[in-house]
């Protein structure tokens, strides 16, 4: 089991499904416990002739087999395949839930983090978190309180009524249990970091591929396929070498608990078989307390499992929780207030900015203003802060107080949402969803006609373009848009803005020869 601030509060919301699944495995537990006192039964009415039944001695024939042991048997079986169907559904049910909420509050969480966090974390490493490292947490939530309770409920249980049988005998069998416990939490800080770094060296690599894949043809073009190869089978390698040496320590905590059971049974057919010498013991008693002992077997060899699949449950949630606990850089204050009727006036006062890691003021002292109506194309040399000034109208950074205006207002008195509704963006890298044209296009109208669509369409001048396709504005574009040119990518990219129809329209490094919305180039 894992706990955590952001996994612990799922206990509790699915407490009545893993109550009803947990008792379902104590039931499974209990009954599964009669069957070593029908072995007794079947090896001392074989040997002796005769069985004792509610204490009482019973000629061992066939209706006493049939009465006695195999109907019985047939009802354990079935209550235990009711059961474990049971705990199954309820235990696994909610851990898929627990996966698909968490991962649903990641997402919400990720979309309100600034533009700053994701210049610093790479896609690939994301990626994994919502892929990988849900599943990890996904597998240790369900099969981790199953192996928790049922190694702790069928283990004490079964151990009582080994003690009961007698104390001696358990005691010696339990000293290899305490070494491997001591060896199993040793073992089990050292794979929570080795899943950690494997984890890590995945999303390396995932990060190199993703990054390959997207720009492939920069590669042709400068025919660096092989070197780019030579750098992944070196990625590929660190990962493989740090899946090696977790594949090596789960291995060895395996054949550990194996060794310990093959201890215990040597100890158990040792003293037990002297038992059944000094008549302490008959046959039928020792094969049930064999059968107790087997029992636990599987509780013994899930606390392998469980410690293994802690440690991988505890590593993926510590990436988790740092995502999680990232800040959320840009939100609104309290008491913000909505940008009523936009006019698309825009006022910079005497504007300095910085960007959070930056060294540097990329703005000193900027003041102009756009009036409605007005177009403003703005130039200066790379890294002039011609970017920064569309980022600070769209709030994707803080913007310093009394330095942005929009419709004379403070744009920190004005709610994020409002003052970004009220502007149509062209970015320099132009980005298209794997979809439709149509979708593309009307992507900030929800209720975008057909019509609308092919008018704003028209404005950007790819009308003719689009309609020349075999599915029109149907047609499907690849990852990213890489099935249309670099221009019609840039036409597509101001028609959705047009079609916005905003008071303010920023566009990047495009020049456009349609009459415009009030705003500004770049």
């Amino acid at each position: 089991m894992i706990f955590g601030k952001y996994i612990n509060r799922y206990y509790l919301k699915n407490a009545p499904v893993l109550l009803l699944g947990l008792l379902a495995l104590l039931m499974v537990d209990y009954i599964q416990l009669l069957i070593p006192q029908f072995y007794r039964l079947v090896i001392n009415g074989v040997n002796l002739g005769q069985v004792v039944v509610n204490g009482q001695p019973l000629p061992f024939t066939k209706e006493v087999l049939l009465q006695h042991i195999c109907l019985p048997m047939i009802w354990i079986v079935v209550l235990m395949v009711i059961g474990r169907f049971l705990w199954r559904i309820c235990f696994f049910g909610s851990a898929v839930r627990v996966a698909a909420n968490l991962r649903e509050r990641m997402f919400d969480h990720s979309r309100q983090l600034s533009q700053q966090y994701y210049q610093v974390n790479k896609v690939g490493n994301l990626m994994s978190l919502y892929t990988n490292d849900i599943d990890t947490i996904q597998e240790c939530f369900g099969d981790g309180i199953l192996m928790f309770f049922d190694a702790l409920v069928l283990g004490l249980m079964a151990l009582y009524k080994m003690w009961r049988m007698d104390y001696k005998l358990t005691l010696l069998a339990l000293i290899p249990a305490l070494i491997m416990f001591g060896i199993g939490t040793v073992m089990g800080t050292a794979m929570t970091k080795r899943w950690e770094e494997r984890q890590q060296a995945f999303s390396d690599l995932s990060d190199f591929a993703q990054e390959n894949f997207s720009g492939i043809a920069v590669i042709k073009a400068f025919v660096k396929e092989l070197k780019e190869l030579m750098a992944f089978r070196k990625l590929n390698k660190q990962n493989e070498e740090i899946n090696v040496i977790y594949t090596k320590i789960a291995t060895l905590l395996e054949v550990l608990v194996t060794l310990f059971v093959e201890s215990v049974i040597c100890v158990i057919l040792g003293y037990g078989g002297y038992l059944v010498y000094q008549g302490r013991f008959n046959a039928g008693q020792l094969v049930e307390y064999i059968g107790y002992f087997e029992a636990i077997v599987w509780p013994i060899m899930a606390i392998s499992m469980l410690i293994e699949k802690t440690s991988r449950g505890k590593a993926s949630l510590n990436r988790i929780t740092e995502l999680l606990d990232a800040p959320i850089d840009v939100a609104d204050r309290p008491g913000v207030q909505e940008l009523q009727n936009p006019q698309g006036s825009v006022e910079f006062r005497h504007l300095t900015f910085r960007y959070p890691d930056g060294e540097y003021d990329v703005l000193q002292d900027i003041s102009f203003t756009i009036h409605p109506g007005e177009s403003v194309g703005i130039v200066g040399k790379t890294g002039a802060g011609k970017t920064a000034l569309v980022d600070l109208l769209l709030r994707t950074y803080n913007v310093p107080d009394g330095t942005l205006f929009v419709d004379g207002k403070d744009v920190n008195t004005l709610s994020i949402h409002s003052v970004r509704a009220a502007c149509a963006y062209v970015p320099q890298d132009n980005f298209l969803f794997s979809d439709t044209i149509a979708h593309n296009i009307g992507f900030g109208v929800d209720d975008a006609s057909p019509e609308m669509i092919d008018h704003a369409a028209s404005l950007a001048d790819v009308r003719d373009n689009i309609v020349d396709f075999k599915d029109g504005y149907e047609t499907v574009l690849g990852e990213r848009g890489v099935t249309v040119s670099g221009g019609q990518k840039q036409r597509i990219s101001i028609a959705r803005a047009l079609l916005k129809d905003a008071p303010s329209l920023e566009k990047v490094s495009q020049r456009h020869d349609q009459q415009q919305p009030a705003g500004f180039d770049e």
